[in-house]
């Protein structure tokens, strides 16, 4: 269905701001829609004319518990009062004791860890893959299609979502990528890609001796919310052991609670030798970092640093958010949240079959807009209508993939806001096929 919708007429001071922006402002900057935030509350956003709009995509998975929660404010405010730069990596400070204690307890590995801190999901790649290479004293490595893992050239390496992201750009590390296990529309035939991996790969391309790393996320986010049958990350991890490659597990945007655990691995049980987490940690302040074995951390002092990394502000804005989704028990908030969201969806689906399929775990759901459901052909440009129709009703969501689009509310969005952003997707969807079917007439 070919689909042409305009948005509605935006703000006067919208139009203002935008104009002024596009006039200065990087071209490699992708903006969804013509949104121009003034202020931000709870699971809620209003422009700067007024427009109030509630949040499913959360700062691209970022405000896990909400904008602007009282206690993470309180944290920062108290913590800007006594000192707000210290350089971790030659000084220490209590609070970041604090926070890797509070890591080390909820990490999905059991026998002791160790902690990096950097600002951004690419600076925790980036630290993930360094040591790898030096505890393994190997430099190759494997990633996935479909896999998102930052910009920096580095991390670009294994970043196989979108030509765009690397055109122009080398590789910069020996990367070999292999299909991400896809049960709605597989990339192989039944989704070995642990026997593509054994038998295509390492018995013609590159020797398992020479790789140090396997990069994966345990689910895949940028590429289109893609959950892996239950037996792949395990059958991975055990593929990892028998040929001594250290397993790195990217939860950058699954990690912090998103899927109804701390991490996403978690619902698999398999331990990762390294973990990279950002995003929701700090509730939108600039922190990630790595959580690794104890025996993984074998690089020597001045090998790896951060002028601002762990900086001392967003360690106080993250010990507030593990706080909060500890004590308002948001593990559990997101699970039942997202099983609502989900029945919702399937009943839309039901309706309309354009939705050709639904997906998720926790608070991290994805629905698959297709043209012919029974072919499963990928609509992007349906689904780039939906997002905006829904930006029409006062609903924010983003894309991903090649036609998933995505909701990531924070995991403490009461239930009338996640029933009246339903609401407001519904018509959304109801606004867009009607046009495109009159449009066919």
């Amino acid at each position: 269905m070919e689909v042409v919708m305009e948005l509605k007429s935006i703000g006067i001071k919208a139009e203002a701001w935008i104009e002024r922006d596009e006039n200065l402002n990087s071209t490699s900057y992708t903006r969804e829609y013509p949104l121009v935030v003034d202020r931000a509350e709870g699971s809620l956003l209003w422009d700067v004319d007024g427009k109030r709009y509630i949040d499913f995509m959360g700062g691209i998975g970022v405000m896990n518990v909400g904008h602007r929660h009282p206690r993470v404010v309180e944290a920062v405010k108290n913590q800007l009062d006594r000192f707000w730069h210290i350089c971790l990596g030659d000084f220490y400070y209590p609070q970041a004791v604090e926070l890797s204690e509070r890591l080390d307890e909820i990490a999905p590995m059991h026998d002791g860890t160790r902690l990096y801190y950097g600002n951004s999901g690419t600076e925790a790649i980036e630290a993930a893959i360094k040591l790898a290479m030096v505890h393994t004293d190997r430099s190759k490595f494997i990633g996935f299609l479909g896999g998102f893992h930052g910009r920096t050239l580095g991390a670009l390496s294994f970043t196989a979502s979108k030509a765009v992201q690397s055109e122009k750009y080398p590789q910069a590390l020996d990367v070999f990528h292999v299909p991400y296990p896809d049960p709605y529309r597989p990339r192989i035939i039944n989704n070995d890609v642990i026997g593509y991996i054994e038998k295509d790969l390492l018995e013609v391309k590159v020797a398992p001796h020479d790789v140090a790393a396997i990069l994966v996320e345990a689910i895949q986010g940028e590429g289109g919310y893609i959950i892996p049958p239950a037996d792949f990350l395990p059958q991975l991890r055990d593929l990892c052991d028998r040929y001594g490659m250290l397993l790195i597990v990217d939860e950058i945007q699954s990690g912090v609670g998103r899927t109804g655990k701390w991490w996403a691995i978690e619902h698999t049980g398999v331990e990762p030798d390294i973990l990279a987490f950002a995003k929701g940690i700090a509730s939108g302040l600039p922190l990630s970092g790595i959580i690794t074995r104890e025996s993984v951390m074998t690089w020597k002092p001045g090998s790896q640093g951060s002028t601002f990394g762990g900086n001392p502000v967003a360690i106080a804005a993250a010990l507030a958010t593990l706080e909060v989704i500890k004590d308002e028990n948001l593990l559990d908030r997101a699970h039942e949240s997202g099983e609502w969201l989900k029945a919702a969806l399937r009943k839309m689906q039901d309706q309309y079959p354009y939705i050709g399929d639904v997906r998720g775990c926790g608070m991290m759901i994805g629905i698959e807009i297709v043209s012919d459901p029974i072919k499963k052909t990928p609509d992007a440009v349906l689904r780039d209508e939906l997002i905006r129709a829904a930006f029409d009703q006062g609903l924010l969501t983003l894309p991903c993939g090649e036609s998933t689009l995505r909701f990531i509310a924070p995991l403490n969005t009461p239930d009338a806001l996640l029933e009246e952003g339903m609401s407001m997707f519904e018509q959304a969807m109801k606004n867009v096929v009607d046009t495109g079917q009159s449009a066919a007439l």
